[in-house]
């Protein structure tokens, strides 16, 4: 059920959003001091790709620094990733059939508006970064 739910999200909306996640990540890239924003742009379009069968789970030891790279995300690009969430979420819900992926879109905004400090972990194993 994981695949068929994965192959209908590529095709309605999945692969626009890493298109979205992808650019963000090579834009943050371009510098020094941007890398570690784009690594956690290319973790979570890999999550936007085929998010059905993953989770996002917060880990207890990232620290300060997280927190601080969080807020810098969050004036970077977050706030775009999150609309990009948003209005994908809000066109899918106009139909019977793509409300379950309009809510996935809506559950999608937390990590698009602060990735640092979470860990993409299989469903059946939520815990296994704790």
């Amino acid at each position: 059920m994981k695949t068929i739910l994965n192959v209908i999200w590529l095709v309605l909306s999945g692969f626009w959003l890493f298109l979205g996640y992808l650019l963000a990540g090579l834009l943050l890239c371009i510098t020094i001091i941007g890398i570690p924003f784009g690594i956690a742009a290319f973790r979570i379009g890999i999550y936007a790709l085929w998010p059905f069968g993953y989770t996002a789970v917060e880990r207890r030891d990232a620290g300060a620094p997280s927190c601080v790279g969080n807020v810098l995300w969050l004036i970077l690009a977050g706030w775009w990733l999150a609309l990009a969430h948003i209005f994908t979420g809000i066109a899918l819900c106009v139909t019977i059939i793509g409300i379950p992926f309009g809510i996935a879109n809506f559950k999608m905004i937390p990590i698009s508006l602060l990735p640092l400090g979470r860990e993409i972990v299989r469903t059946d194993q939520p815990f296994a970064a704790r």
